[in-house]
């Protein structure tokens, strides 16, 4: 491989960490041009979104050996170090800039280092034309796509955080609880004696389901998963099989549960369409237990009182 091979390889490997940063970190990659006058987040969208494709995209043609890539990367950061010397200027030092991601601030090294990349850039595109062998190109083709994936791995963990961030802000979902239907709430449901609670179960959970029922089938592996606790005994009911039971209580229809102390008393009811919704229907039912445990209107077994999360 030439030197002017080996050098476009590098600065180009420079383009591509910039985008590959913003990309990782788009959210706040996107809020640091705020420091540019994009106040809008429709603005910053869409700026950062360019920034991306036009760093990323320079960063190919560069490492083609494109004396044209070479210019236009050059002009690229001589823009960079005047945007940021115009916020330096105005007392804009430590502001977010986005440079190489959300973390980069506006700064004098950060002037100095887009006029030096800049530099490099022309001088890149002075360096005369050498042949590449096939070796050469096989070796900028696998930094390419080495590259390439490792901005598709970031893009994945940076998404996989933000919707972390948002089902935390949407909060937990709750399985649909109506008055009206199912069992009464804190009455016998006539049902703990369908199940084999052990000294450990403090909860029952009743499952109704039917064959037909595709959400059923799918939320089998949740179920299944919830009757290996060893704080929870669980049954299911079949809306064929169990017919007089579905009558008996009214349940409108699968998925549906039940949630029981050792008693027999109906803790929480609901029709669910997750397991988080199964998780949520146990936890509630244990915040119920608590006053009525305390006031001694239920029947519970010493050491009940501890709730089903705490194990």
């Amino acid at each position: 491989m030439s030197f002017h091979a080996a050098l476009a390889l590098v600065l180009a490997s420079v383009l591509a960490a910039g985008g590959v940063a913003k990309l990782a970190a788009p959210a706040r990659s996107a809020a640091g041009l705020s420091t540019f006058g994009l106040r809008t987040r429709r603005g910053q969208t869409a700026g950062v979104a360019g920034l991306i494709a036009l760093e990323l995209g320079l960063a190919a043609a560069v490492a083609s050996g494109s004396r044209v890539a070479g210019y236009a990367a050059a002009v690229t950061m001589a823009a960079f170090a005047v945007s940021l010397g115009v916020v330096l200027h105005r007392g804009g030092a430590g502001a977010p800039c986005a440079c190489f991601g959300g973390r980069s601030t506006v700064g004098r090294g950060s002037v100095a280092r887009n006029v030096g990349l800049g530099l490099a850039y022309v001088g890149l595109a002075q360096v005369p034309d050498a042949r590449v062998s096939a070796v050469g190109w096989l070796t900028a083709g696998l930094v390419l796509a080495l590259v390439g994936l490792s901005a598709l791995g970031l893009a994945s963990v940076a998404l996989a955080r933000e919707i972390g961030v948002l089902r935390l802000r949407l909060g937990p979902q709750l399985a649909l609880e109506l008055a009206d239907e199912g069992p009464e709430l804190n009455d016998s449901a006539g049902l703990i004696d369908r199940f084999a609670l052990d000294a450990d179960a403090r909860l029952a959970l009743a499952v109704f389901s039917s064959e037909g029922c595709p959400m059923c089938r799918a939320l089998g592996p949740a179920i299944d998963w919830l009757s290996g606790d060893p704080f929870v005994s669980v049954v299911s009911f079949d809306e064929q099989a169990d017919a007089d039971v579905w009558e008996a209580l009214g349940i409108p229809g699968s998925p549906y549960a039940v949630v029981l102390d050792r008693s027999g008393t109906v803790l929480a009811k609901g029709t669910f369409n997750s397991g988080g919704q199964l998780e949520g229907m146990l936890a509630s039912a244990e915040r119920r237990a608590g006053p009525l445990h305390a006031s001694g209107e239920l029947g519970v077994m010493p050491g009940d009182q501890q709730g089903h999360a705490g194990r």
